[in-house]
């Protein structure tokens, strides 16, 4: 994978951790529905359980980026795509909450940078696929 796509993984994943902070911030777990489940899975405590889920999420994203993608694993591919197309779908759907509240919606402050990230390494993933293509 080129130093170009892997620096677009990483910041992705920089963008992420950003995005979970402003999430607990504004208390995401108190006013999503799916965000409490989560958090409830780890902790009794909502605060804790959302810190513990977004810790995991964002040490998984960095591990992506230290061992598969740096030292091109055959798998790097597909779990840069993965972050990609989860980071895009996450900023989307947080500004589509805020849209459809009218208002703030913790998490769309950050929200594009997700996109704007996700959207970058996509497109260095498709760059870099088409030139093994020929």
């Amino acid at each position: 994978m080129e130093r170009r796509t892997q620096r677009a993984f990483v910041l992705l994943i920089l963008a992420q951790a950003a995005h979970s902070l402003e999430e607990y911030v504004a208390r995401l777990y108190d006013v999503f529905p799916p965000a409490r489940f989560l958090s409830s899975l780890f902790s009794d405590d909502l605060r804790t359980g959302f810190v513990i889920a977004n810790v995991l999420l964002i040490s998984f994203g960095l591990w992506c980026w230290a061992v598969p993608v740096r030292r091109r694993w055959p798998s790097a591919l597909g779990l840069a795509w993965f972050w990609a197309v989860l980071e895009l779908t996450n900023g989307t759907i947080h500004s589509g909450l805020a849209v459809v509240r009218g208002g703030y919606f913790p998490g769309v402050l950050t929200a594009p940078l997700l996109i704007a990230t996700g959207a970058w390494l996509s497109k260095c993933l498709r760059v870099s696929n088409s030139g093994r293509r020929h």
